[in-house]
């Protein structure tokens, strides 16, 4: 496909001082979208939409937007307040015409539009006080730790920006309040046995430098940015899967970006099997 000419305005520029334009941006998603589909495919969207790019202001937009090709399909979905019908993903079509609309991010539900109460993976989002990724990088592995003595195999990914992201694929069958009941549970027992660098603690102000340990992504309706998710940063870095060798303190996140990610994208899938491995949520091993 020729994403140039599904966009208006291609040379729009979204990140002045790297030049990257709404273009450079959609040729990105097309090429990704192999790597990117497993995990958008089949689920609700909410819409973060900066259609200046890093200038001018950014919205959430949960309501599938007027602009979409002819036949995107969408989910109705039932919230207590009002109806909403999401966008799904699953088509290039759909993320080009998402870049469009000046969605950068892609922000994906835990579960799928076949079974929207039943997520089929569970997140940590750790997010460092000190902003230094060195910090969430340490607490990931603490993390892992932890997963490792349930005999929960775990994938890591940069966020994007500063943290990390922490997905543990699972069988379709607990509702989102049992899988945030069980991430929730991991994390203040985590944070308890580490209080120096680790919190559970929802008030910005009373984290310090500590790193927050985030379940409430798993919560019906939360959403996480997708692995290959570009994300409104300066030198317009995207949301890397990593190996766990790869997770240490010297790694720069910003390193993954618009600017070489053909390179990445040409070497072994770090999170290659990924929905090979879903597990059941269950007692510790040992």
């Amino acid at each position: 496909m020729n994403p140039e000419k599904l966009l208006s305005h291609p040379d729009k520029v979204f990140w002045p001082e790297e030049g990257y334009t709404k273009l450079d941006l959609a040729r990105f998603y097309e090429a990704v979208f192999p790597k990117l589909k497993p995990y958008v495919a089949d689920r609700m969207l909410s819409l973060e939409r900066c259609p200046d790019g890093m200038s001018g202001q950014c919205f959430y937009q949960k309501q599938a937007p007027k602009g979409m090709p002819e036949g995107t399909p969408t989910k109705l979905i039932h919230h207590e307040k009002k109806d909403v019908n999401y966008v799904l993903g699953g088509a290039v079509e759909t993320e080009i015409a998402l870049v469009n609309l000046g969605c950068i991010p892609v922000h994906v539900w835990g579960s799928r539009a076949s079974k929207p109460e039943s997520p089929d993976w569970m997140v940590f989002d750790l997010d460092p006080g000190s902003g230094e990724f060195a910090d969430a990088a340490k607490a990931g592995l603490l993390v892992k730790g932890a997963l490792d003595e349930f005999g929960l195999k775990s994938f890591p990914k940069t966020s994007g920006s500063r943290g990390l992201h922490v997905f543990v694929p699972l069988k379709v069958g607990p509702d989102f309040d049992e899988v945030r009941g069980f991430a929730g549970s991991l994390c203040a027992q985590l944070a308890a046995a580490h209080p120096e660098t680790l919190t559970v603690e929802a008030r910005i102000q009373a984290r310090k430098d500590r790193v927050y340990l985030d379940s409430f992504r798993n919560g019906y309706g939360a959403t996480v940015v997708a692995p290959y998710s570009v994300r409104r940063r300066e030198k317009a870095p995207f949301s890397m899967p990593l190996r766990w060798e790869e997770v240490r303190p010297g790694l720069k996140p910003a390193s993954f970006n618009l600017g070489n990610y053909k390179k990445r994208l040409a070497g072994a899938d770090p999170w290659e099997g990924f929905f090979e491995n879903r597990q059941l949520l269950k007692k510790k091993s040992r």
